[in-house]
């Protein structure tokens, strides 16, 4: 429902019953009330965004609740764990030097891959409060990543590439198009999949590696693939939408509070909310002021007092 109302909602409101003659019109004859302008603004501009906006908000939302699960630790998200800022790196690398989607994806994933790597490999290096390790060895790949990004806009063409490489970096979905659909959606659908098939098994993990071992898990095959999905789920994300903070960490923290922390039923629920949420954000963000304003900027500015309040909230119970 959100996102028929998105498709209405816009520089240029449509009326709700012609939205759905809209859409319905490729299956049924209906005859066209509508111009050709208003048709291309729902089908070829909203249409798109719209869906990218659902699957980029369910990956990083469920995304966050795996590596939640994983890592035993509530605070962890893709962002904290240095995966969004890996890809991000490579995907302003490939912007840099190739600016071809699938380069862009290629290398997205395999920075954000090494970032998760790099993040697991150093939190290992001190047995002590591995909680605090994996959060402090995070902030250091994350600072790393973002650095080497930051470097990259340094060397950029200032007329051409840093532009391209600094807006993409602030989230914004205004430049998705069908053909980014069509690589990205499958990708998405793979790596959502996956992770609700072993939902249930993340509650094993969430109990201590030696209770999932003593039960029969394979606890290391099981935390590759579920580390793996999440990340090129993330990183997917990342090339088509740029960097957009605190669905992952603030969206599960809300579906524990509607559904309890049983990741049976976790991960579906965060994946309707981070859908539902950053298809609501898109079209604030589209429709608020005569020019765009990037989604990375309002999550952060939503994300953050609402994060406080669900930290107060479960200090408090």
């Amino acid at each position: 429902m959100i996102a028929i109302l998105s498709l209405t909602l816009g520089r240029v409101d449509i009326p709700f019953l012609k939205v759905l003659k809209i859409l319905f019109s490729s299956v049924f004859p209906i005859e066209p009330d509508w111009s050709v302008t208003t048709y291309s603004v729902v089908i070829d501009v909203r249409l798109p965004r719209i869906i990218a906006g659902l699957f980029v908000g369910a990956a990083l939302a469920i995304s966050g609740a795996s590596f939640q699960g994983v890592f035993q630790n509530p605070l962890v998200s893709p962002h904290i764990l240095g995966v969004a800022s890996g890809a991000g790196f490579g995907a302003a690398l490939a912007i840099l030097l190739f600016d071809n989607l699938l380069l862009i994806h290629l290398i997205s994933f395999l920075f954000g891959l090494m970032a998760v790597g790099m993040t697991y490999a150093l939190s290992r290096v001190y047995k002590i409060t591995p909680i605090l390790m994996l959060v402090l060895s995070g902030i250091v790949v994350g600072s790393l990543f973002s650095a080497l990004t930051s470097f990259l806009k340094y060397i950029a063409d200032p007329m051409n590439k840093m532009p391209a490489i600094v807006f993409w970096l602030l989230g914004s979905l205004n430049h998705v198009s069908s053909r980014d659909l069509l690589i990205t959606v499958p990708v998405f659908m793979v790596c959502i999949s996956v992770l609700l098939m072993v939902r249930w098994r993340i509650n094993l993990l969430a109990m201590g590696e030696d209770d999932a071992k003593s039960l029969g898990v394979n606890t290391e095959v099981l935390k590759a693939v579920i580390i793996i999905s999440a990340t090129i789920a993330t990183a997917s994300a990342v090339c088509i939408s740029g960097i957009i903070g605190w669905i992952g960490i603030m969206i599960p923290h809300i579906g524990r509070l509607i559904v309890g922390p049983d990741h049976k039923y976790l991960l579906p629920i965060s994946m309707l909310i981070g859908a539902s949420y950053l298809v609501a954000v898109d079209t604030i963000a589209r429709a608020a002021l005569v020019t765009e304003i990037p989604i990375g900027i309002l999550t952060a500015i939503f994300g953050a007092p609402v994060f406080a309040f669900l930290l107060r909230k479960s200090q408090g119970s």
